[in-house]
């Protein structure tokens, strides 16, 4: 077997087409979407990440601005902005790009985020919503495998594992499985015997950063790999999965890079246009 691979640069594509028509709609009723990111610092990766962010919004019609701090910005510099963007009636979705300087508290400065406003679903009062059924803006990164999955058929009575128990993507993905009808175990640093309890389980998620965690002698065969690890090897991007023996066992599999990255941003975009949506009263 060979597996399917799920060309996460090709079904964004596919996305942003449809964002770029509904967004169209909106500003055929005078309401143009608008994404604003705070960076603070000089981070190399994190203002080319912003920069991806920035690009992505305007191409499919949004406008997007960057508020760019220094360094040595503190924390009430940083909570100012996020204050007065949330004030800023034609600002729809604000993100605080991470890590933020050591100076600055990220909890508070993302808890200072409108919850209206918080298209990253970072916040607790959006993260409690998402656990109680309510409208909410889910995280972008489990809302990115959600659509990648939707490729590979019905969840319902598939049994699945989740590598990795962050609140930004093993926690919130795990919900959203259980929301579909899959049976989920959360896996974690602590489980026993992690690796060789996979030949179970129906689809794979491993979000841990750990290189290599995952091979095609751990997995069932014709199991669903999606890989969101995102670690820089020797000036190379890998995930958690070694690819190569993944794909001979699996029935589909994501890349990395271009497999989970392209959705995430696009998901930042879904959830602004969302924001823009409910802000105006549109369902």
């Amino acid at each position: 077997m060979t597996a399917e691979v799920l060309n996460g640069r090709e079904i964004a594509k596919d996305y942003r087409a449809g964002l770029a028509e509904e967004v169209e709609k909106l500003k055929s009723q005078g309401i143009t979407p608008n994404l604003t990111v705070v960076i603070a610092g000089n981070d190399g990766a994190s203002l080319s990440y912003v920069r991806s962010k920035n690009k992505a919004a305007e191409k499919v019609g949004m406008t997007s601005d960057i508020v760019h701090l220094p360094e040595e910005a503190s924390e009430e510099d940083v909570l100012n902005e996020v204050k007065r963007l949330n004030n800023d009636d034609s600002v729809h979705g604000i993100l605080v790009q991470v890590p933020l300087p050591d100076q600055v508290d990220e909890n508070k400065v993302l808890e200072a985020i409108s919850p209206e406003k918080d298209v990253d679903g970072f916040s607790p009062i959006n993260i409690g919503r998402l656990y109680t059924g309510q409208r909410t803006f889910v995280p972008c990164t489990p809302l990115g495998i959600m659509e990648l999955l939707k490729h590979t058929g019905p969840l319902e009575g598939k049994d699945v594992a989740v590598i990795g128990r962050s609140h930004i993507v093993g926690q919130p993905v795990a919900k959203l499985l259980t929301n579909e009808n899959a049976t989920v175990t959360l896996m974690h640093s602590r489980t026993k015997n992690m690796v060789e309890k996979l030949k179970d389980f129906d689809v794979v998620v491993s979000a841990v950063g750990k290189p290599g965690l995952v091979k095609g002698e751990h997995l069932k065969e014709g199991a669903i790999v999606i890989d969101v690890g995102n670690t820089m090897v020797d000036d190379k991007l890998v995930g958690d999965v070694e690819y190569d023996s993944a794909a001979e066992v699996a029935s589909y599999i994501t890349p990395v890079p271009g497999g989970v990255g392209p959705l995430t941003i696009t998901m930042v975009l879904n959830n602004t246009l969302l924001a823009a949506k409910w802000n105006k009263g549109i369902e």
